[in-house]
This record gives C-alpha cells, sequence and structure tokens, in this order.
C-alpha cells in the first residue's frame, strides 16, 4: 500500500539504528509534510493523525541499489520504470541507479531525461547511468558533459565490456572533470567469446565452454593502471573472482581511486549448482568456485569491497527457457538481495548488521555523490523499516518485477521489509 503522507504519521515502537556504533535506540518517529518532524517518545492516544505500530523493527535510511537494469525504454515486456521500483520497494529500497543498456541506450541527453521524466512520480529515486561510448559500441566516448548536466550520475557500458584503452583512458579523464565515476564490466572478450559459465572442472564435467576468471582480472588490472595513471576513477562492477579480489586490494593499498561492488548472487551461488543445467543460474560475470566465494566474503570483511549492487537483471520466459548455451545472462535481485546479505554476511559474522548496511546506504551515495540520508529532526522522510531477524519466504505471488528469472523461489530469508518513506510519500507492504 503507497500513500500520500496527508496527514501526521506517528511511527511508534521501533528503533534507530545507528550505522556508526551498530546500536539500537529505541524511539518513536513523527512524519509531517514529507519531514521527520520529532524524534522521541510520543503517547499514540493524544496523537492527532494516523498511528502504526512498528514495534520490532529498525528505521534506517533508505537503501539504494547502484546497478540494476530497468529495461526501459525498450523491453518493457521485461521490465518497466514502475514495475522496478515496486520491486525495489519490496526490497527495502527508496532509490536505484539504472544501467544504460536499454533501447535506445542511454547516450543522449533525450534518454536521460526520459528516464528522469517517468520516474518522477515513484516512490523511488532513479538514477540515470549514462553511457561510456555512443550505442555503447566501445568506439567513441559520449557527450559526457551534457549527459551529466541531464542528471547522469555515472557512465557505463555495462554488458557491453570497453575493451579499447584508450576509449577507456579518456572516459576516466573525462569523467574526471565531472566528478562521476566510470564503472567498468570488467571482461576481455577476446578470452570470454563463447563461453557460458566459469571455466573449469566443472565447465568440462557438463560439456559448456568456459569463461575463464583471468578475463575479468585482466581488465580489472588494466583499469587499475589507467585509473592510477589518469587519477580518474574506476568502480569495478560485480566483482567475481579471487585474485581480482587481491588486485583492488593492493590496489587501494597503493592509493589508487578504485572501488569496486559483489553480488548477493556471487555470494549466495556458485557453479556447483549448475548441474541442472538451469537458465536462472547463467549470469555474466558467471558464478565461480567455493574458493572465490570465500574471497569475496574475506574482501568484504577488511574493506576491499565497498558496495553490495544486485544487478537485477530481468529476462523473458521465451528468452530463458531454452537451452543454457543460447539463454541470455541475467538474474532478478531487488527483493532479495537484502535477505542474502543478511544470510550469508550478517548472520555468519562477516560484517555486522550496521556495517552491511552502510555498503547499500552510505558508501554507494559516497562514490556517486549523493547525498545520504539522515534520521533527523528536519530531515526529509527517506528510510527504510525492517526487521532483519524475521524469516519470510520468495513465492511468485510475492514477486513485483514484470519477469521471473531467479532461482530463490522457495528460499527462506531473513530480512522482513515493514515498508519505506521517500519524497512524502509512505509503502507499506
Amino acid at each position: 500500500m503507497e500513500t500520500f503522507i496527508t496527514t501526521p504519521v506517528l511511527l511508534t515502537g521501533g528503533a534507530i539504528l545507528d550505522l556508526q556504533t551498530n546500536q539500537r535506540h529505541p524511539v518513536d518517529l513523527v512524519i509531517r509534510d514529507g519531514r521527520i518532524d520529532r524524534i522521541g517518545r510520543q503517547e499514540s492516544a493524544s496523537f492527532s493523525g494516523e498511528v502504526r505500530d512498528i514495534s520490532g523493527h529498525l528505521v534506517v535510511p533508505g537503501l539504494i541499489d547502484m546497478h540494476v537494469h530497468l529495461r526501459e525504454p525498450g523491453r518493457e515486456d521485461e521490465e518497466t520504470i514502475e514495475s522496478g521500483c515496486a520491486a525495489a520497494m519490496a526490497g527495502g529500497f527508496t532509490a536505484v541507479c539504472c544501467m544504460p543498456n536499454t533501447d535506445p541506450p542511454c547516450d543522449r541527453q533525450e534518454v536521460v531525461r526520459f528516464i528522469k521524466k517517468r520516474s518522477e512520480d515513484q516512490l523511488v529515486d532513479v538514477y540515470p547511468i549514462a553511457a561510456i561510448t555512443k550505442k555503447r559500441e566501445g568506439k567513441e566516448i559520449t557527450e559526457m558533459a551534457d549527459l551529466h548536466r541531464a542528471g547522469a550520475v555515472a557512465f557505463s557500458d555495462d554488458g557491453s565490456p570497453v575493451q579499447n584503452a584508450a576509449v577507456m583512458r579518456h572516459a576516466l579523464e573525462y569523467a574526471g572533470m565531472y566528478g562521476a565515476p566510470v564503472i567498468d564490466h570488467c571482461e576481455d572478450e577476446s578470452l570470454s567469446s563463447g563461453g557460458h559459465m566459469n571455466e573449469g572442472r566443472m565447465s568440462t564435467r557438463l560439456g559448456l565452454a568456459g569463461i575463464p576468471d583471468i578475463s575479468e582480472e585482466i581488465m580489472i588490472a588494466r583499469d587499475i593502471s589507467l585509473a592510477e595513471y589518469t587519477g580518474g576513477r574506476i568502480h569495478i562492477a560485480h566483482l567475481s573472482t579471487r585474485k581480482g579480489v587481491e588486485q583492488i586490494r593492493r590496489a587501494k593499498e597503493a592509493g589508487v581511486q578504485v572501488t569496486c561492488e559483489v553480488t548477493p548472487h556471487h555470494l549466495a551461488l556458485n557453479e556447483e549448482m549448475l548441474m541442472h543445467y538451469d537458465t536462472n543460474l547463467k549470469m555474466g560475470p558467471p558464478l565461480r568456485t567455493l574458493s572465490d566465494q570465500e574471497a569475496l566474503l574475506a574482501g568484504l570483511k577488511d574493506g576491499t569491497i565497498d558496495v553490495f549492487a544486485s544487478d537485477h537483471a530481468p529476462h523473458s520466459a521465451e528468452e530463458k527457457e531454452v537451452e543454457f548455451s543460447a539463454a541470455p545472462n541475467g538474474i532478478l535481485g531487488l527483493q532479495t538481495m537484502l535477505g542474502i546479505v543478511l544470510a550469508r554476511v550478517v548472520q555468519p559474522g562477516v560484517l555486522s548488521l550496521a556495517e552491511a548496511l552502510a555498503k547499500m546506504i552510505i558508501t554507494p551515495r559516497t562514490i556517486l555523490r549523493l547525498d545520504v540520508p539522515q534520521i533527523r529532526e528536519g530531515e526529509p522522510a527517506n528510510f527504510t523499516v525492517l526487521n532483519p531477524e524475521k524469516n519470510w519466504t520468495m513465492n511468485s505471488g510475492l514477486n513485483r518485477s514484470r519477469s521471473r528469472n531467479m532461482p530463490y523461489f522457495g528460499w527462506t530469508l531473513p530480512g522482513v521489509i515493514w515498508g519505506v518513506c521517500n519524497k512524502g510519500r509512505l509503502w507499506i507492504a
């Protein structure tokens, strides 16, 4: 249920989670005119407005997913901005960043403005990421200044790795002039071409052409060197290999401006699960080994990995219900990311709850130079209400995406979303 906040709302019985200390502070919140009007104990009997009991839940600044494919314009059969925002709210997000591999691609001001216009009536903030190159062909740099002025927060050719080092060099130089990061899908296609899963013992066993981990690592090394040379900011998307974690760790120690993200599916799934050729487990980069997963968790623990991002990539049933080698890469992730992070990262003690949430609240916005919402009196009401201990089960009735391409149906996960608030609106699950 989504409503405009036309009368004051009292959220009672909950607690604010301090992301710096991991401490929980029991408080009531009064929301008035789209802002946090009061924080403190409030008698509900004497309150003139709507009262909502959120006992057992935590209030945190609104979550953001900086790597989402909304498919609009061009593939509205798979997802629309509206349906993607619905999935985002159900997952606890008040903001998403949408990748430019639309049709037409987000390589012109008109497309950036279209996305912003189409999303302005949504509770969720939608931030366009513009293409690095025209038509995402990897050849000619887009008009980055115009795209940035129109509202693009970063640049990426995601899904089409930039193969030309000179092009990437210039992209880092130009984007750096506007303070924007360049986000790269690291893959040397001369090594990965024709592959369908991680190269190794399992690909041989299943008779599928493999994608070697070095195809990712060579491009990570190149991008790190270019970022060091240009002084630009590079963000490595969907990191998946052990050596990739090591490369970024060393680069950070050397002072290179490099950040990176990990997806929930690379933490929860691995190549051993491909025995039944389930195309919902086909993605790019591919699912890797248990050793790679352990390295990703270690990278989270020591701070090498900065961000959790879903790489939410809807595909139609017609595209996915084919033989494995013919299916496209991609998996849904907006509604299940928080639960997987809690199950795979927080509950085993890799990170505290506050540390994990910071990688979905503070760090992504810091990288993108967006304002971080604050739970303070007088601030705009932009927050998520969740119960990290309570379990729920993903089923088709809960799915808010237009697509169904994920293996998580039937999974029981922690982290129930009570609701989200943003832009003067309150959505209650």
